[in-house]
């Protein structure tokens, strides 16, 4: 979503499911990874933990480390992780771009929407190259271009904001700009498989409505408009929620990349 970065950011604790918005296009992520039993895993912008959690279960006599810069996200990681009992998972708050990782000791690196938001992403890439072992594989989920992304199109005309530049949800939109960026960074055998799945917001109108608002892009919005602007910003979210709406909840069209490569 435009705000997950932000919202990875803010101290709440409340935050939007994710994870529910994302499972289509989790389930091609989680398959597209192949973790292997013995891999040790390094997941980067982890968020509550999701896809370490599911290569945790996968490396059974490997390890998952993730890695998010969201301390409220990492707390709920590390309670889910507890739940499940799993003992071959930690979780590390660090800015991947530039945290020492250990050298050569990872088999596989994962980034579930977690890898746009670098500010210099040759030399984030290049830094997370280096924890890898040679010939361990790249896998990362991102965003295609903003007018092929449904949700953001709609929620941006509401929000009156355009697409901004640099880091963000689709700074990896170009394949070529993303190939380019991954060579420089040493990465070789560059992929990419369209992911074409809808995101869902909720089970009904207002309960996407109520998901939305707790995204913090939004609350800043509102938190700038006078009353009556703000009633009628939210009548027009709802009225555009409630065009997606179908009997399973409510969706919006999605494009997305699935990158590998190799260090």
């Amino acid at each position: 979503m435009p705000d997950e970065h932000s919202a990875r950011q803010s101290a709440e604790t409340d935050l939007f499911d994710y994870d529910a918005e994302l499972r289509p296009h989790n389930a091609l992520f989680r398959a597209a990874a192949r973790v292997g039993a013995r891999d040790r895993v390094l997941d980067i912008g982890c968020g509550t933990g999701l896809t370490t959690r599911e290569a945790a279960r996968a490396a059974v006599d490997g390890s998952a480390l993730g890695v998010d810069v969201s301390a409220p996200m990492l707390e709920r990681a590390r309670r889910l992780s507890d739940d499940e009992r799993l003992t071959n998972i930690a979780f590390e708050q660090a800015d991947a771009q530039v945290h020492p990782f250990p050298p050569s000791s990872f088999d596989l690196c994962i980034s579930r929407f977690g890898s746009m938001f670098f500010a210099d992403p040759v030399a984030a890439f290049t830094n997370i190259g280096r924890a890898l072992r040679p010939g361990a594989r790249l896998v990362l989920l991102v965003w295609q271009e903003h007018d092929r992304n449904e949700w953001a199109s709609a929620l941006v005309r509401i929000r009156a904001a355009t697409p901004a530049d640099g880091p963000g949800p689709f700074a990896l939109a170009d394949p070529v700009v993303t190939e380019t960026v991954l060579a420089a960074a040493g990465f070789t055998d560059i992929e990419f498989t369209d992911v074409h799945e809808p995101v869902y917001y909720g089970a009904d109108s207002e309960s996407a409505l109520a998901n939305l608002l707790r995204l913090q892009g939004f609350q800043d919005m509102f938190a700038a408009l006078d009353a009556d602007t703000a009633e009628r910003t939210r009548a027009r979210l709802r009225a555009t929620l409630a065009e997606h709406t179908s009997e399973s909840g409510v969706y919006f069209d999605s494009r997305a990349w699935i990158v590998t490569a190799r260090r």
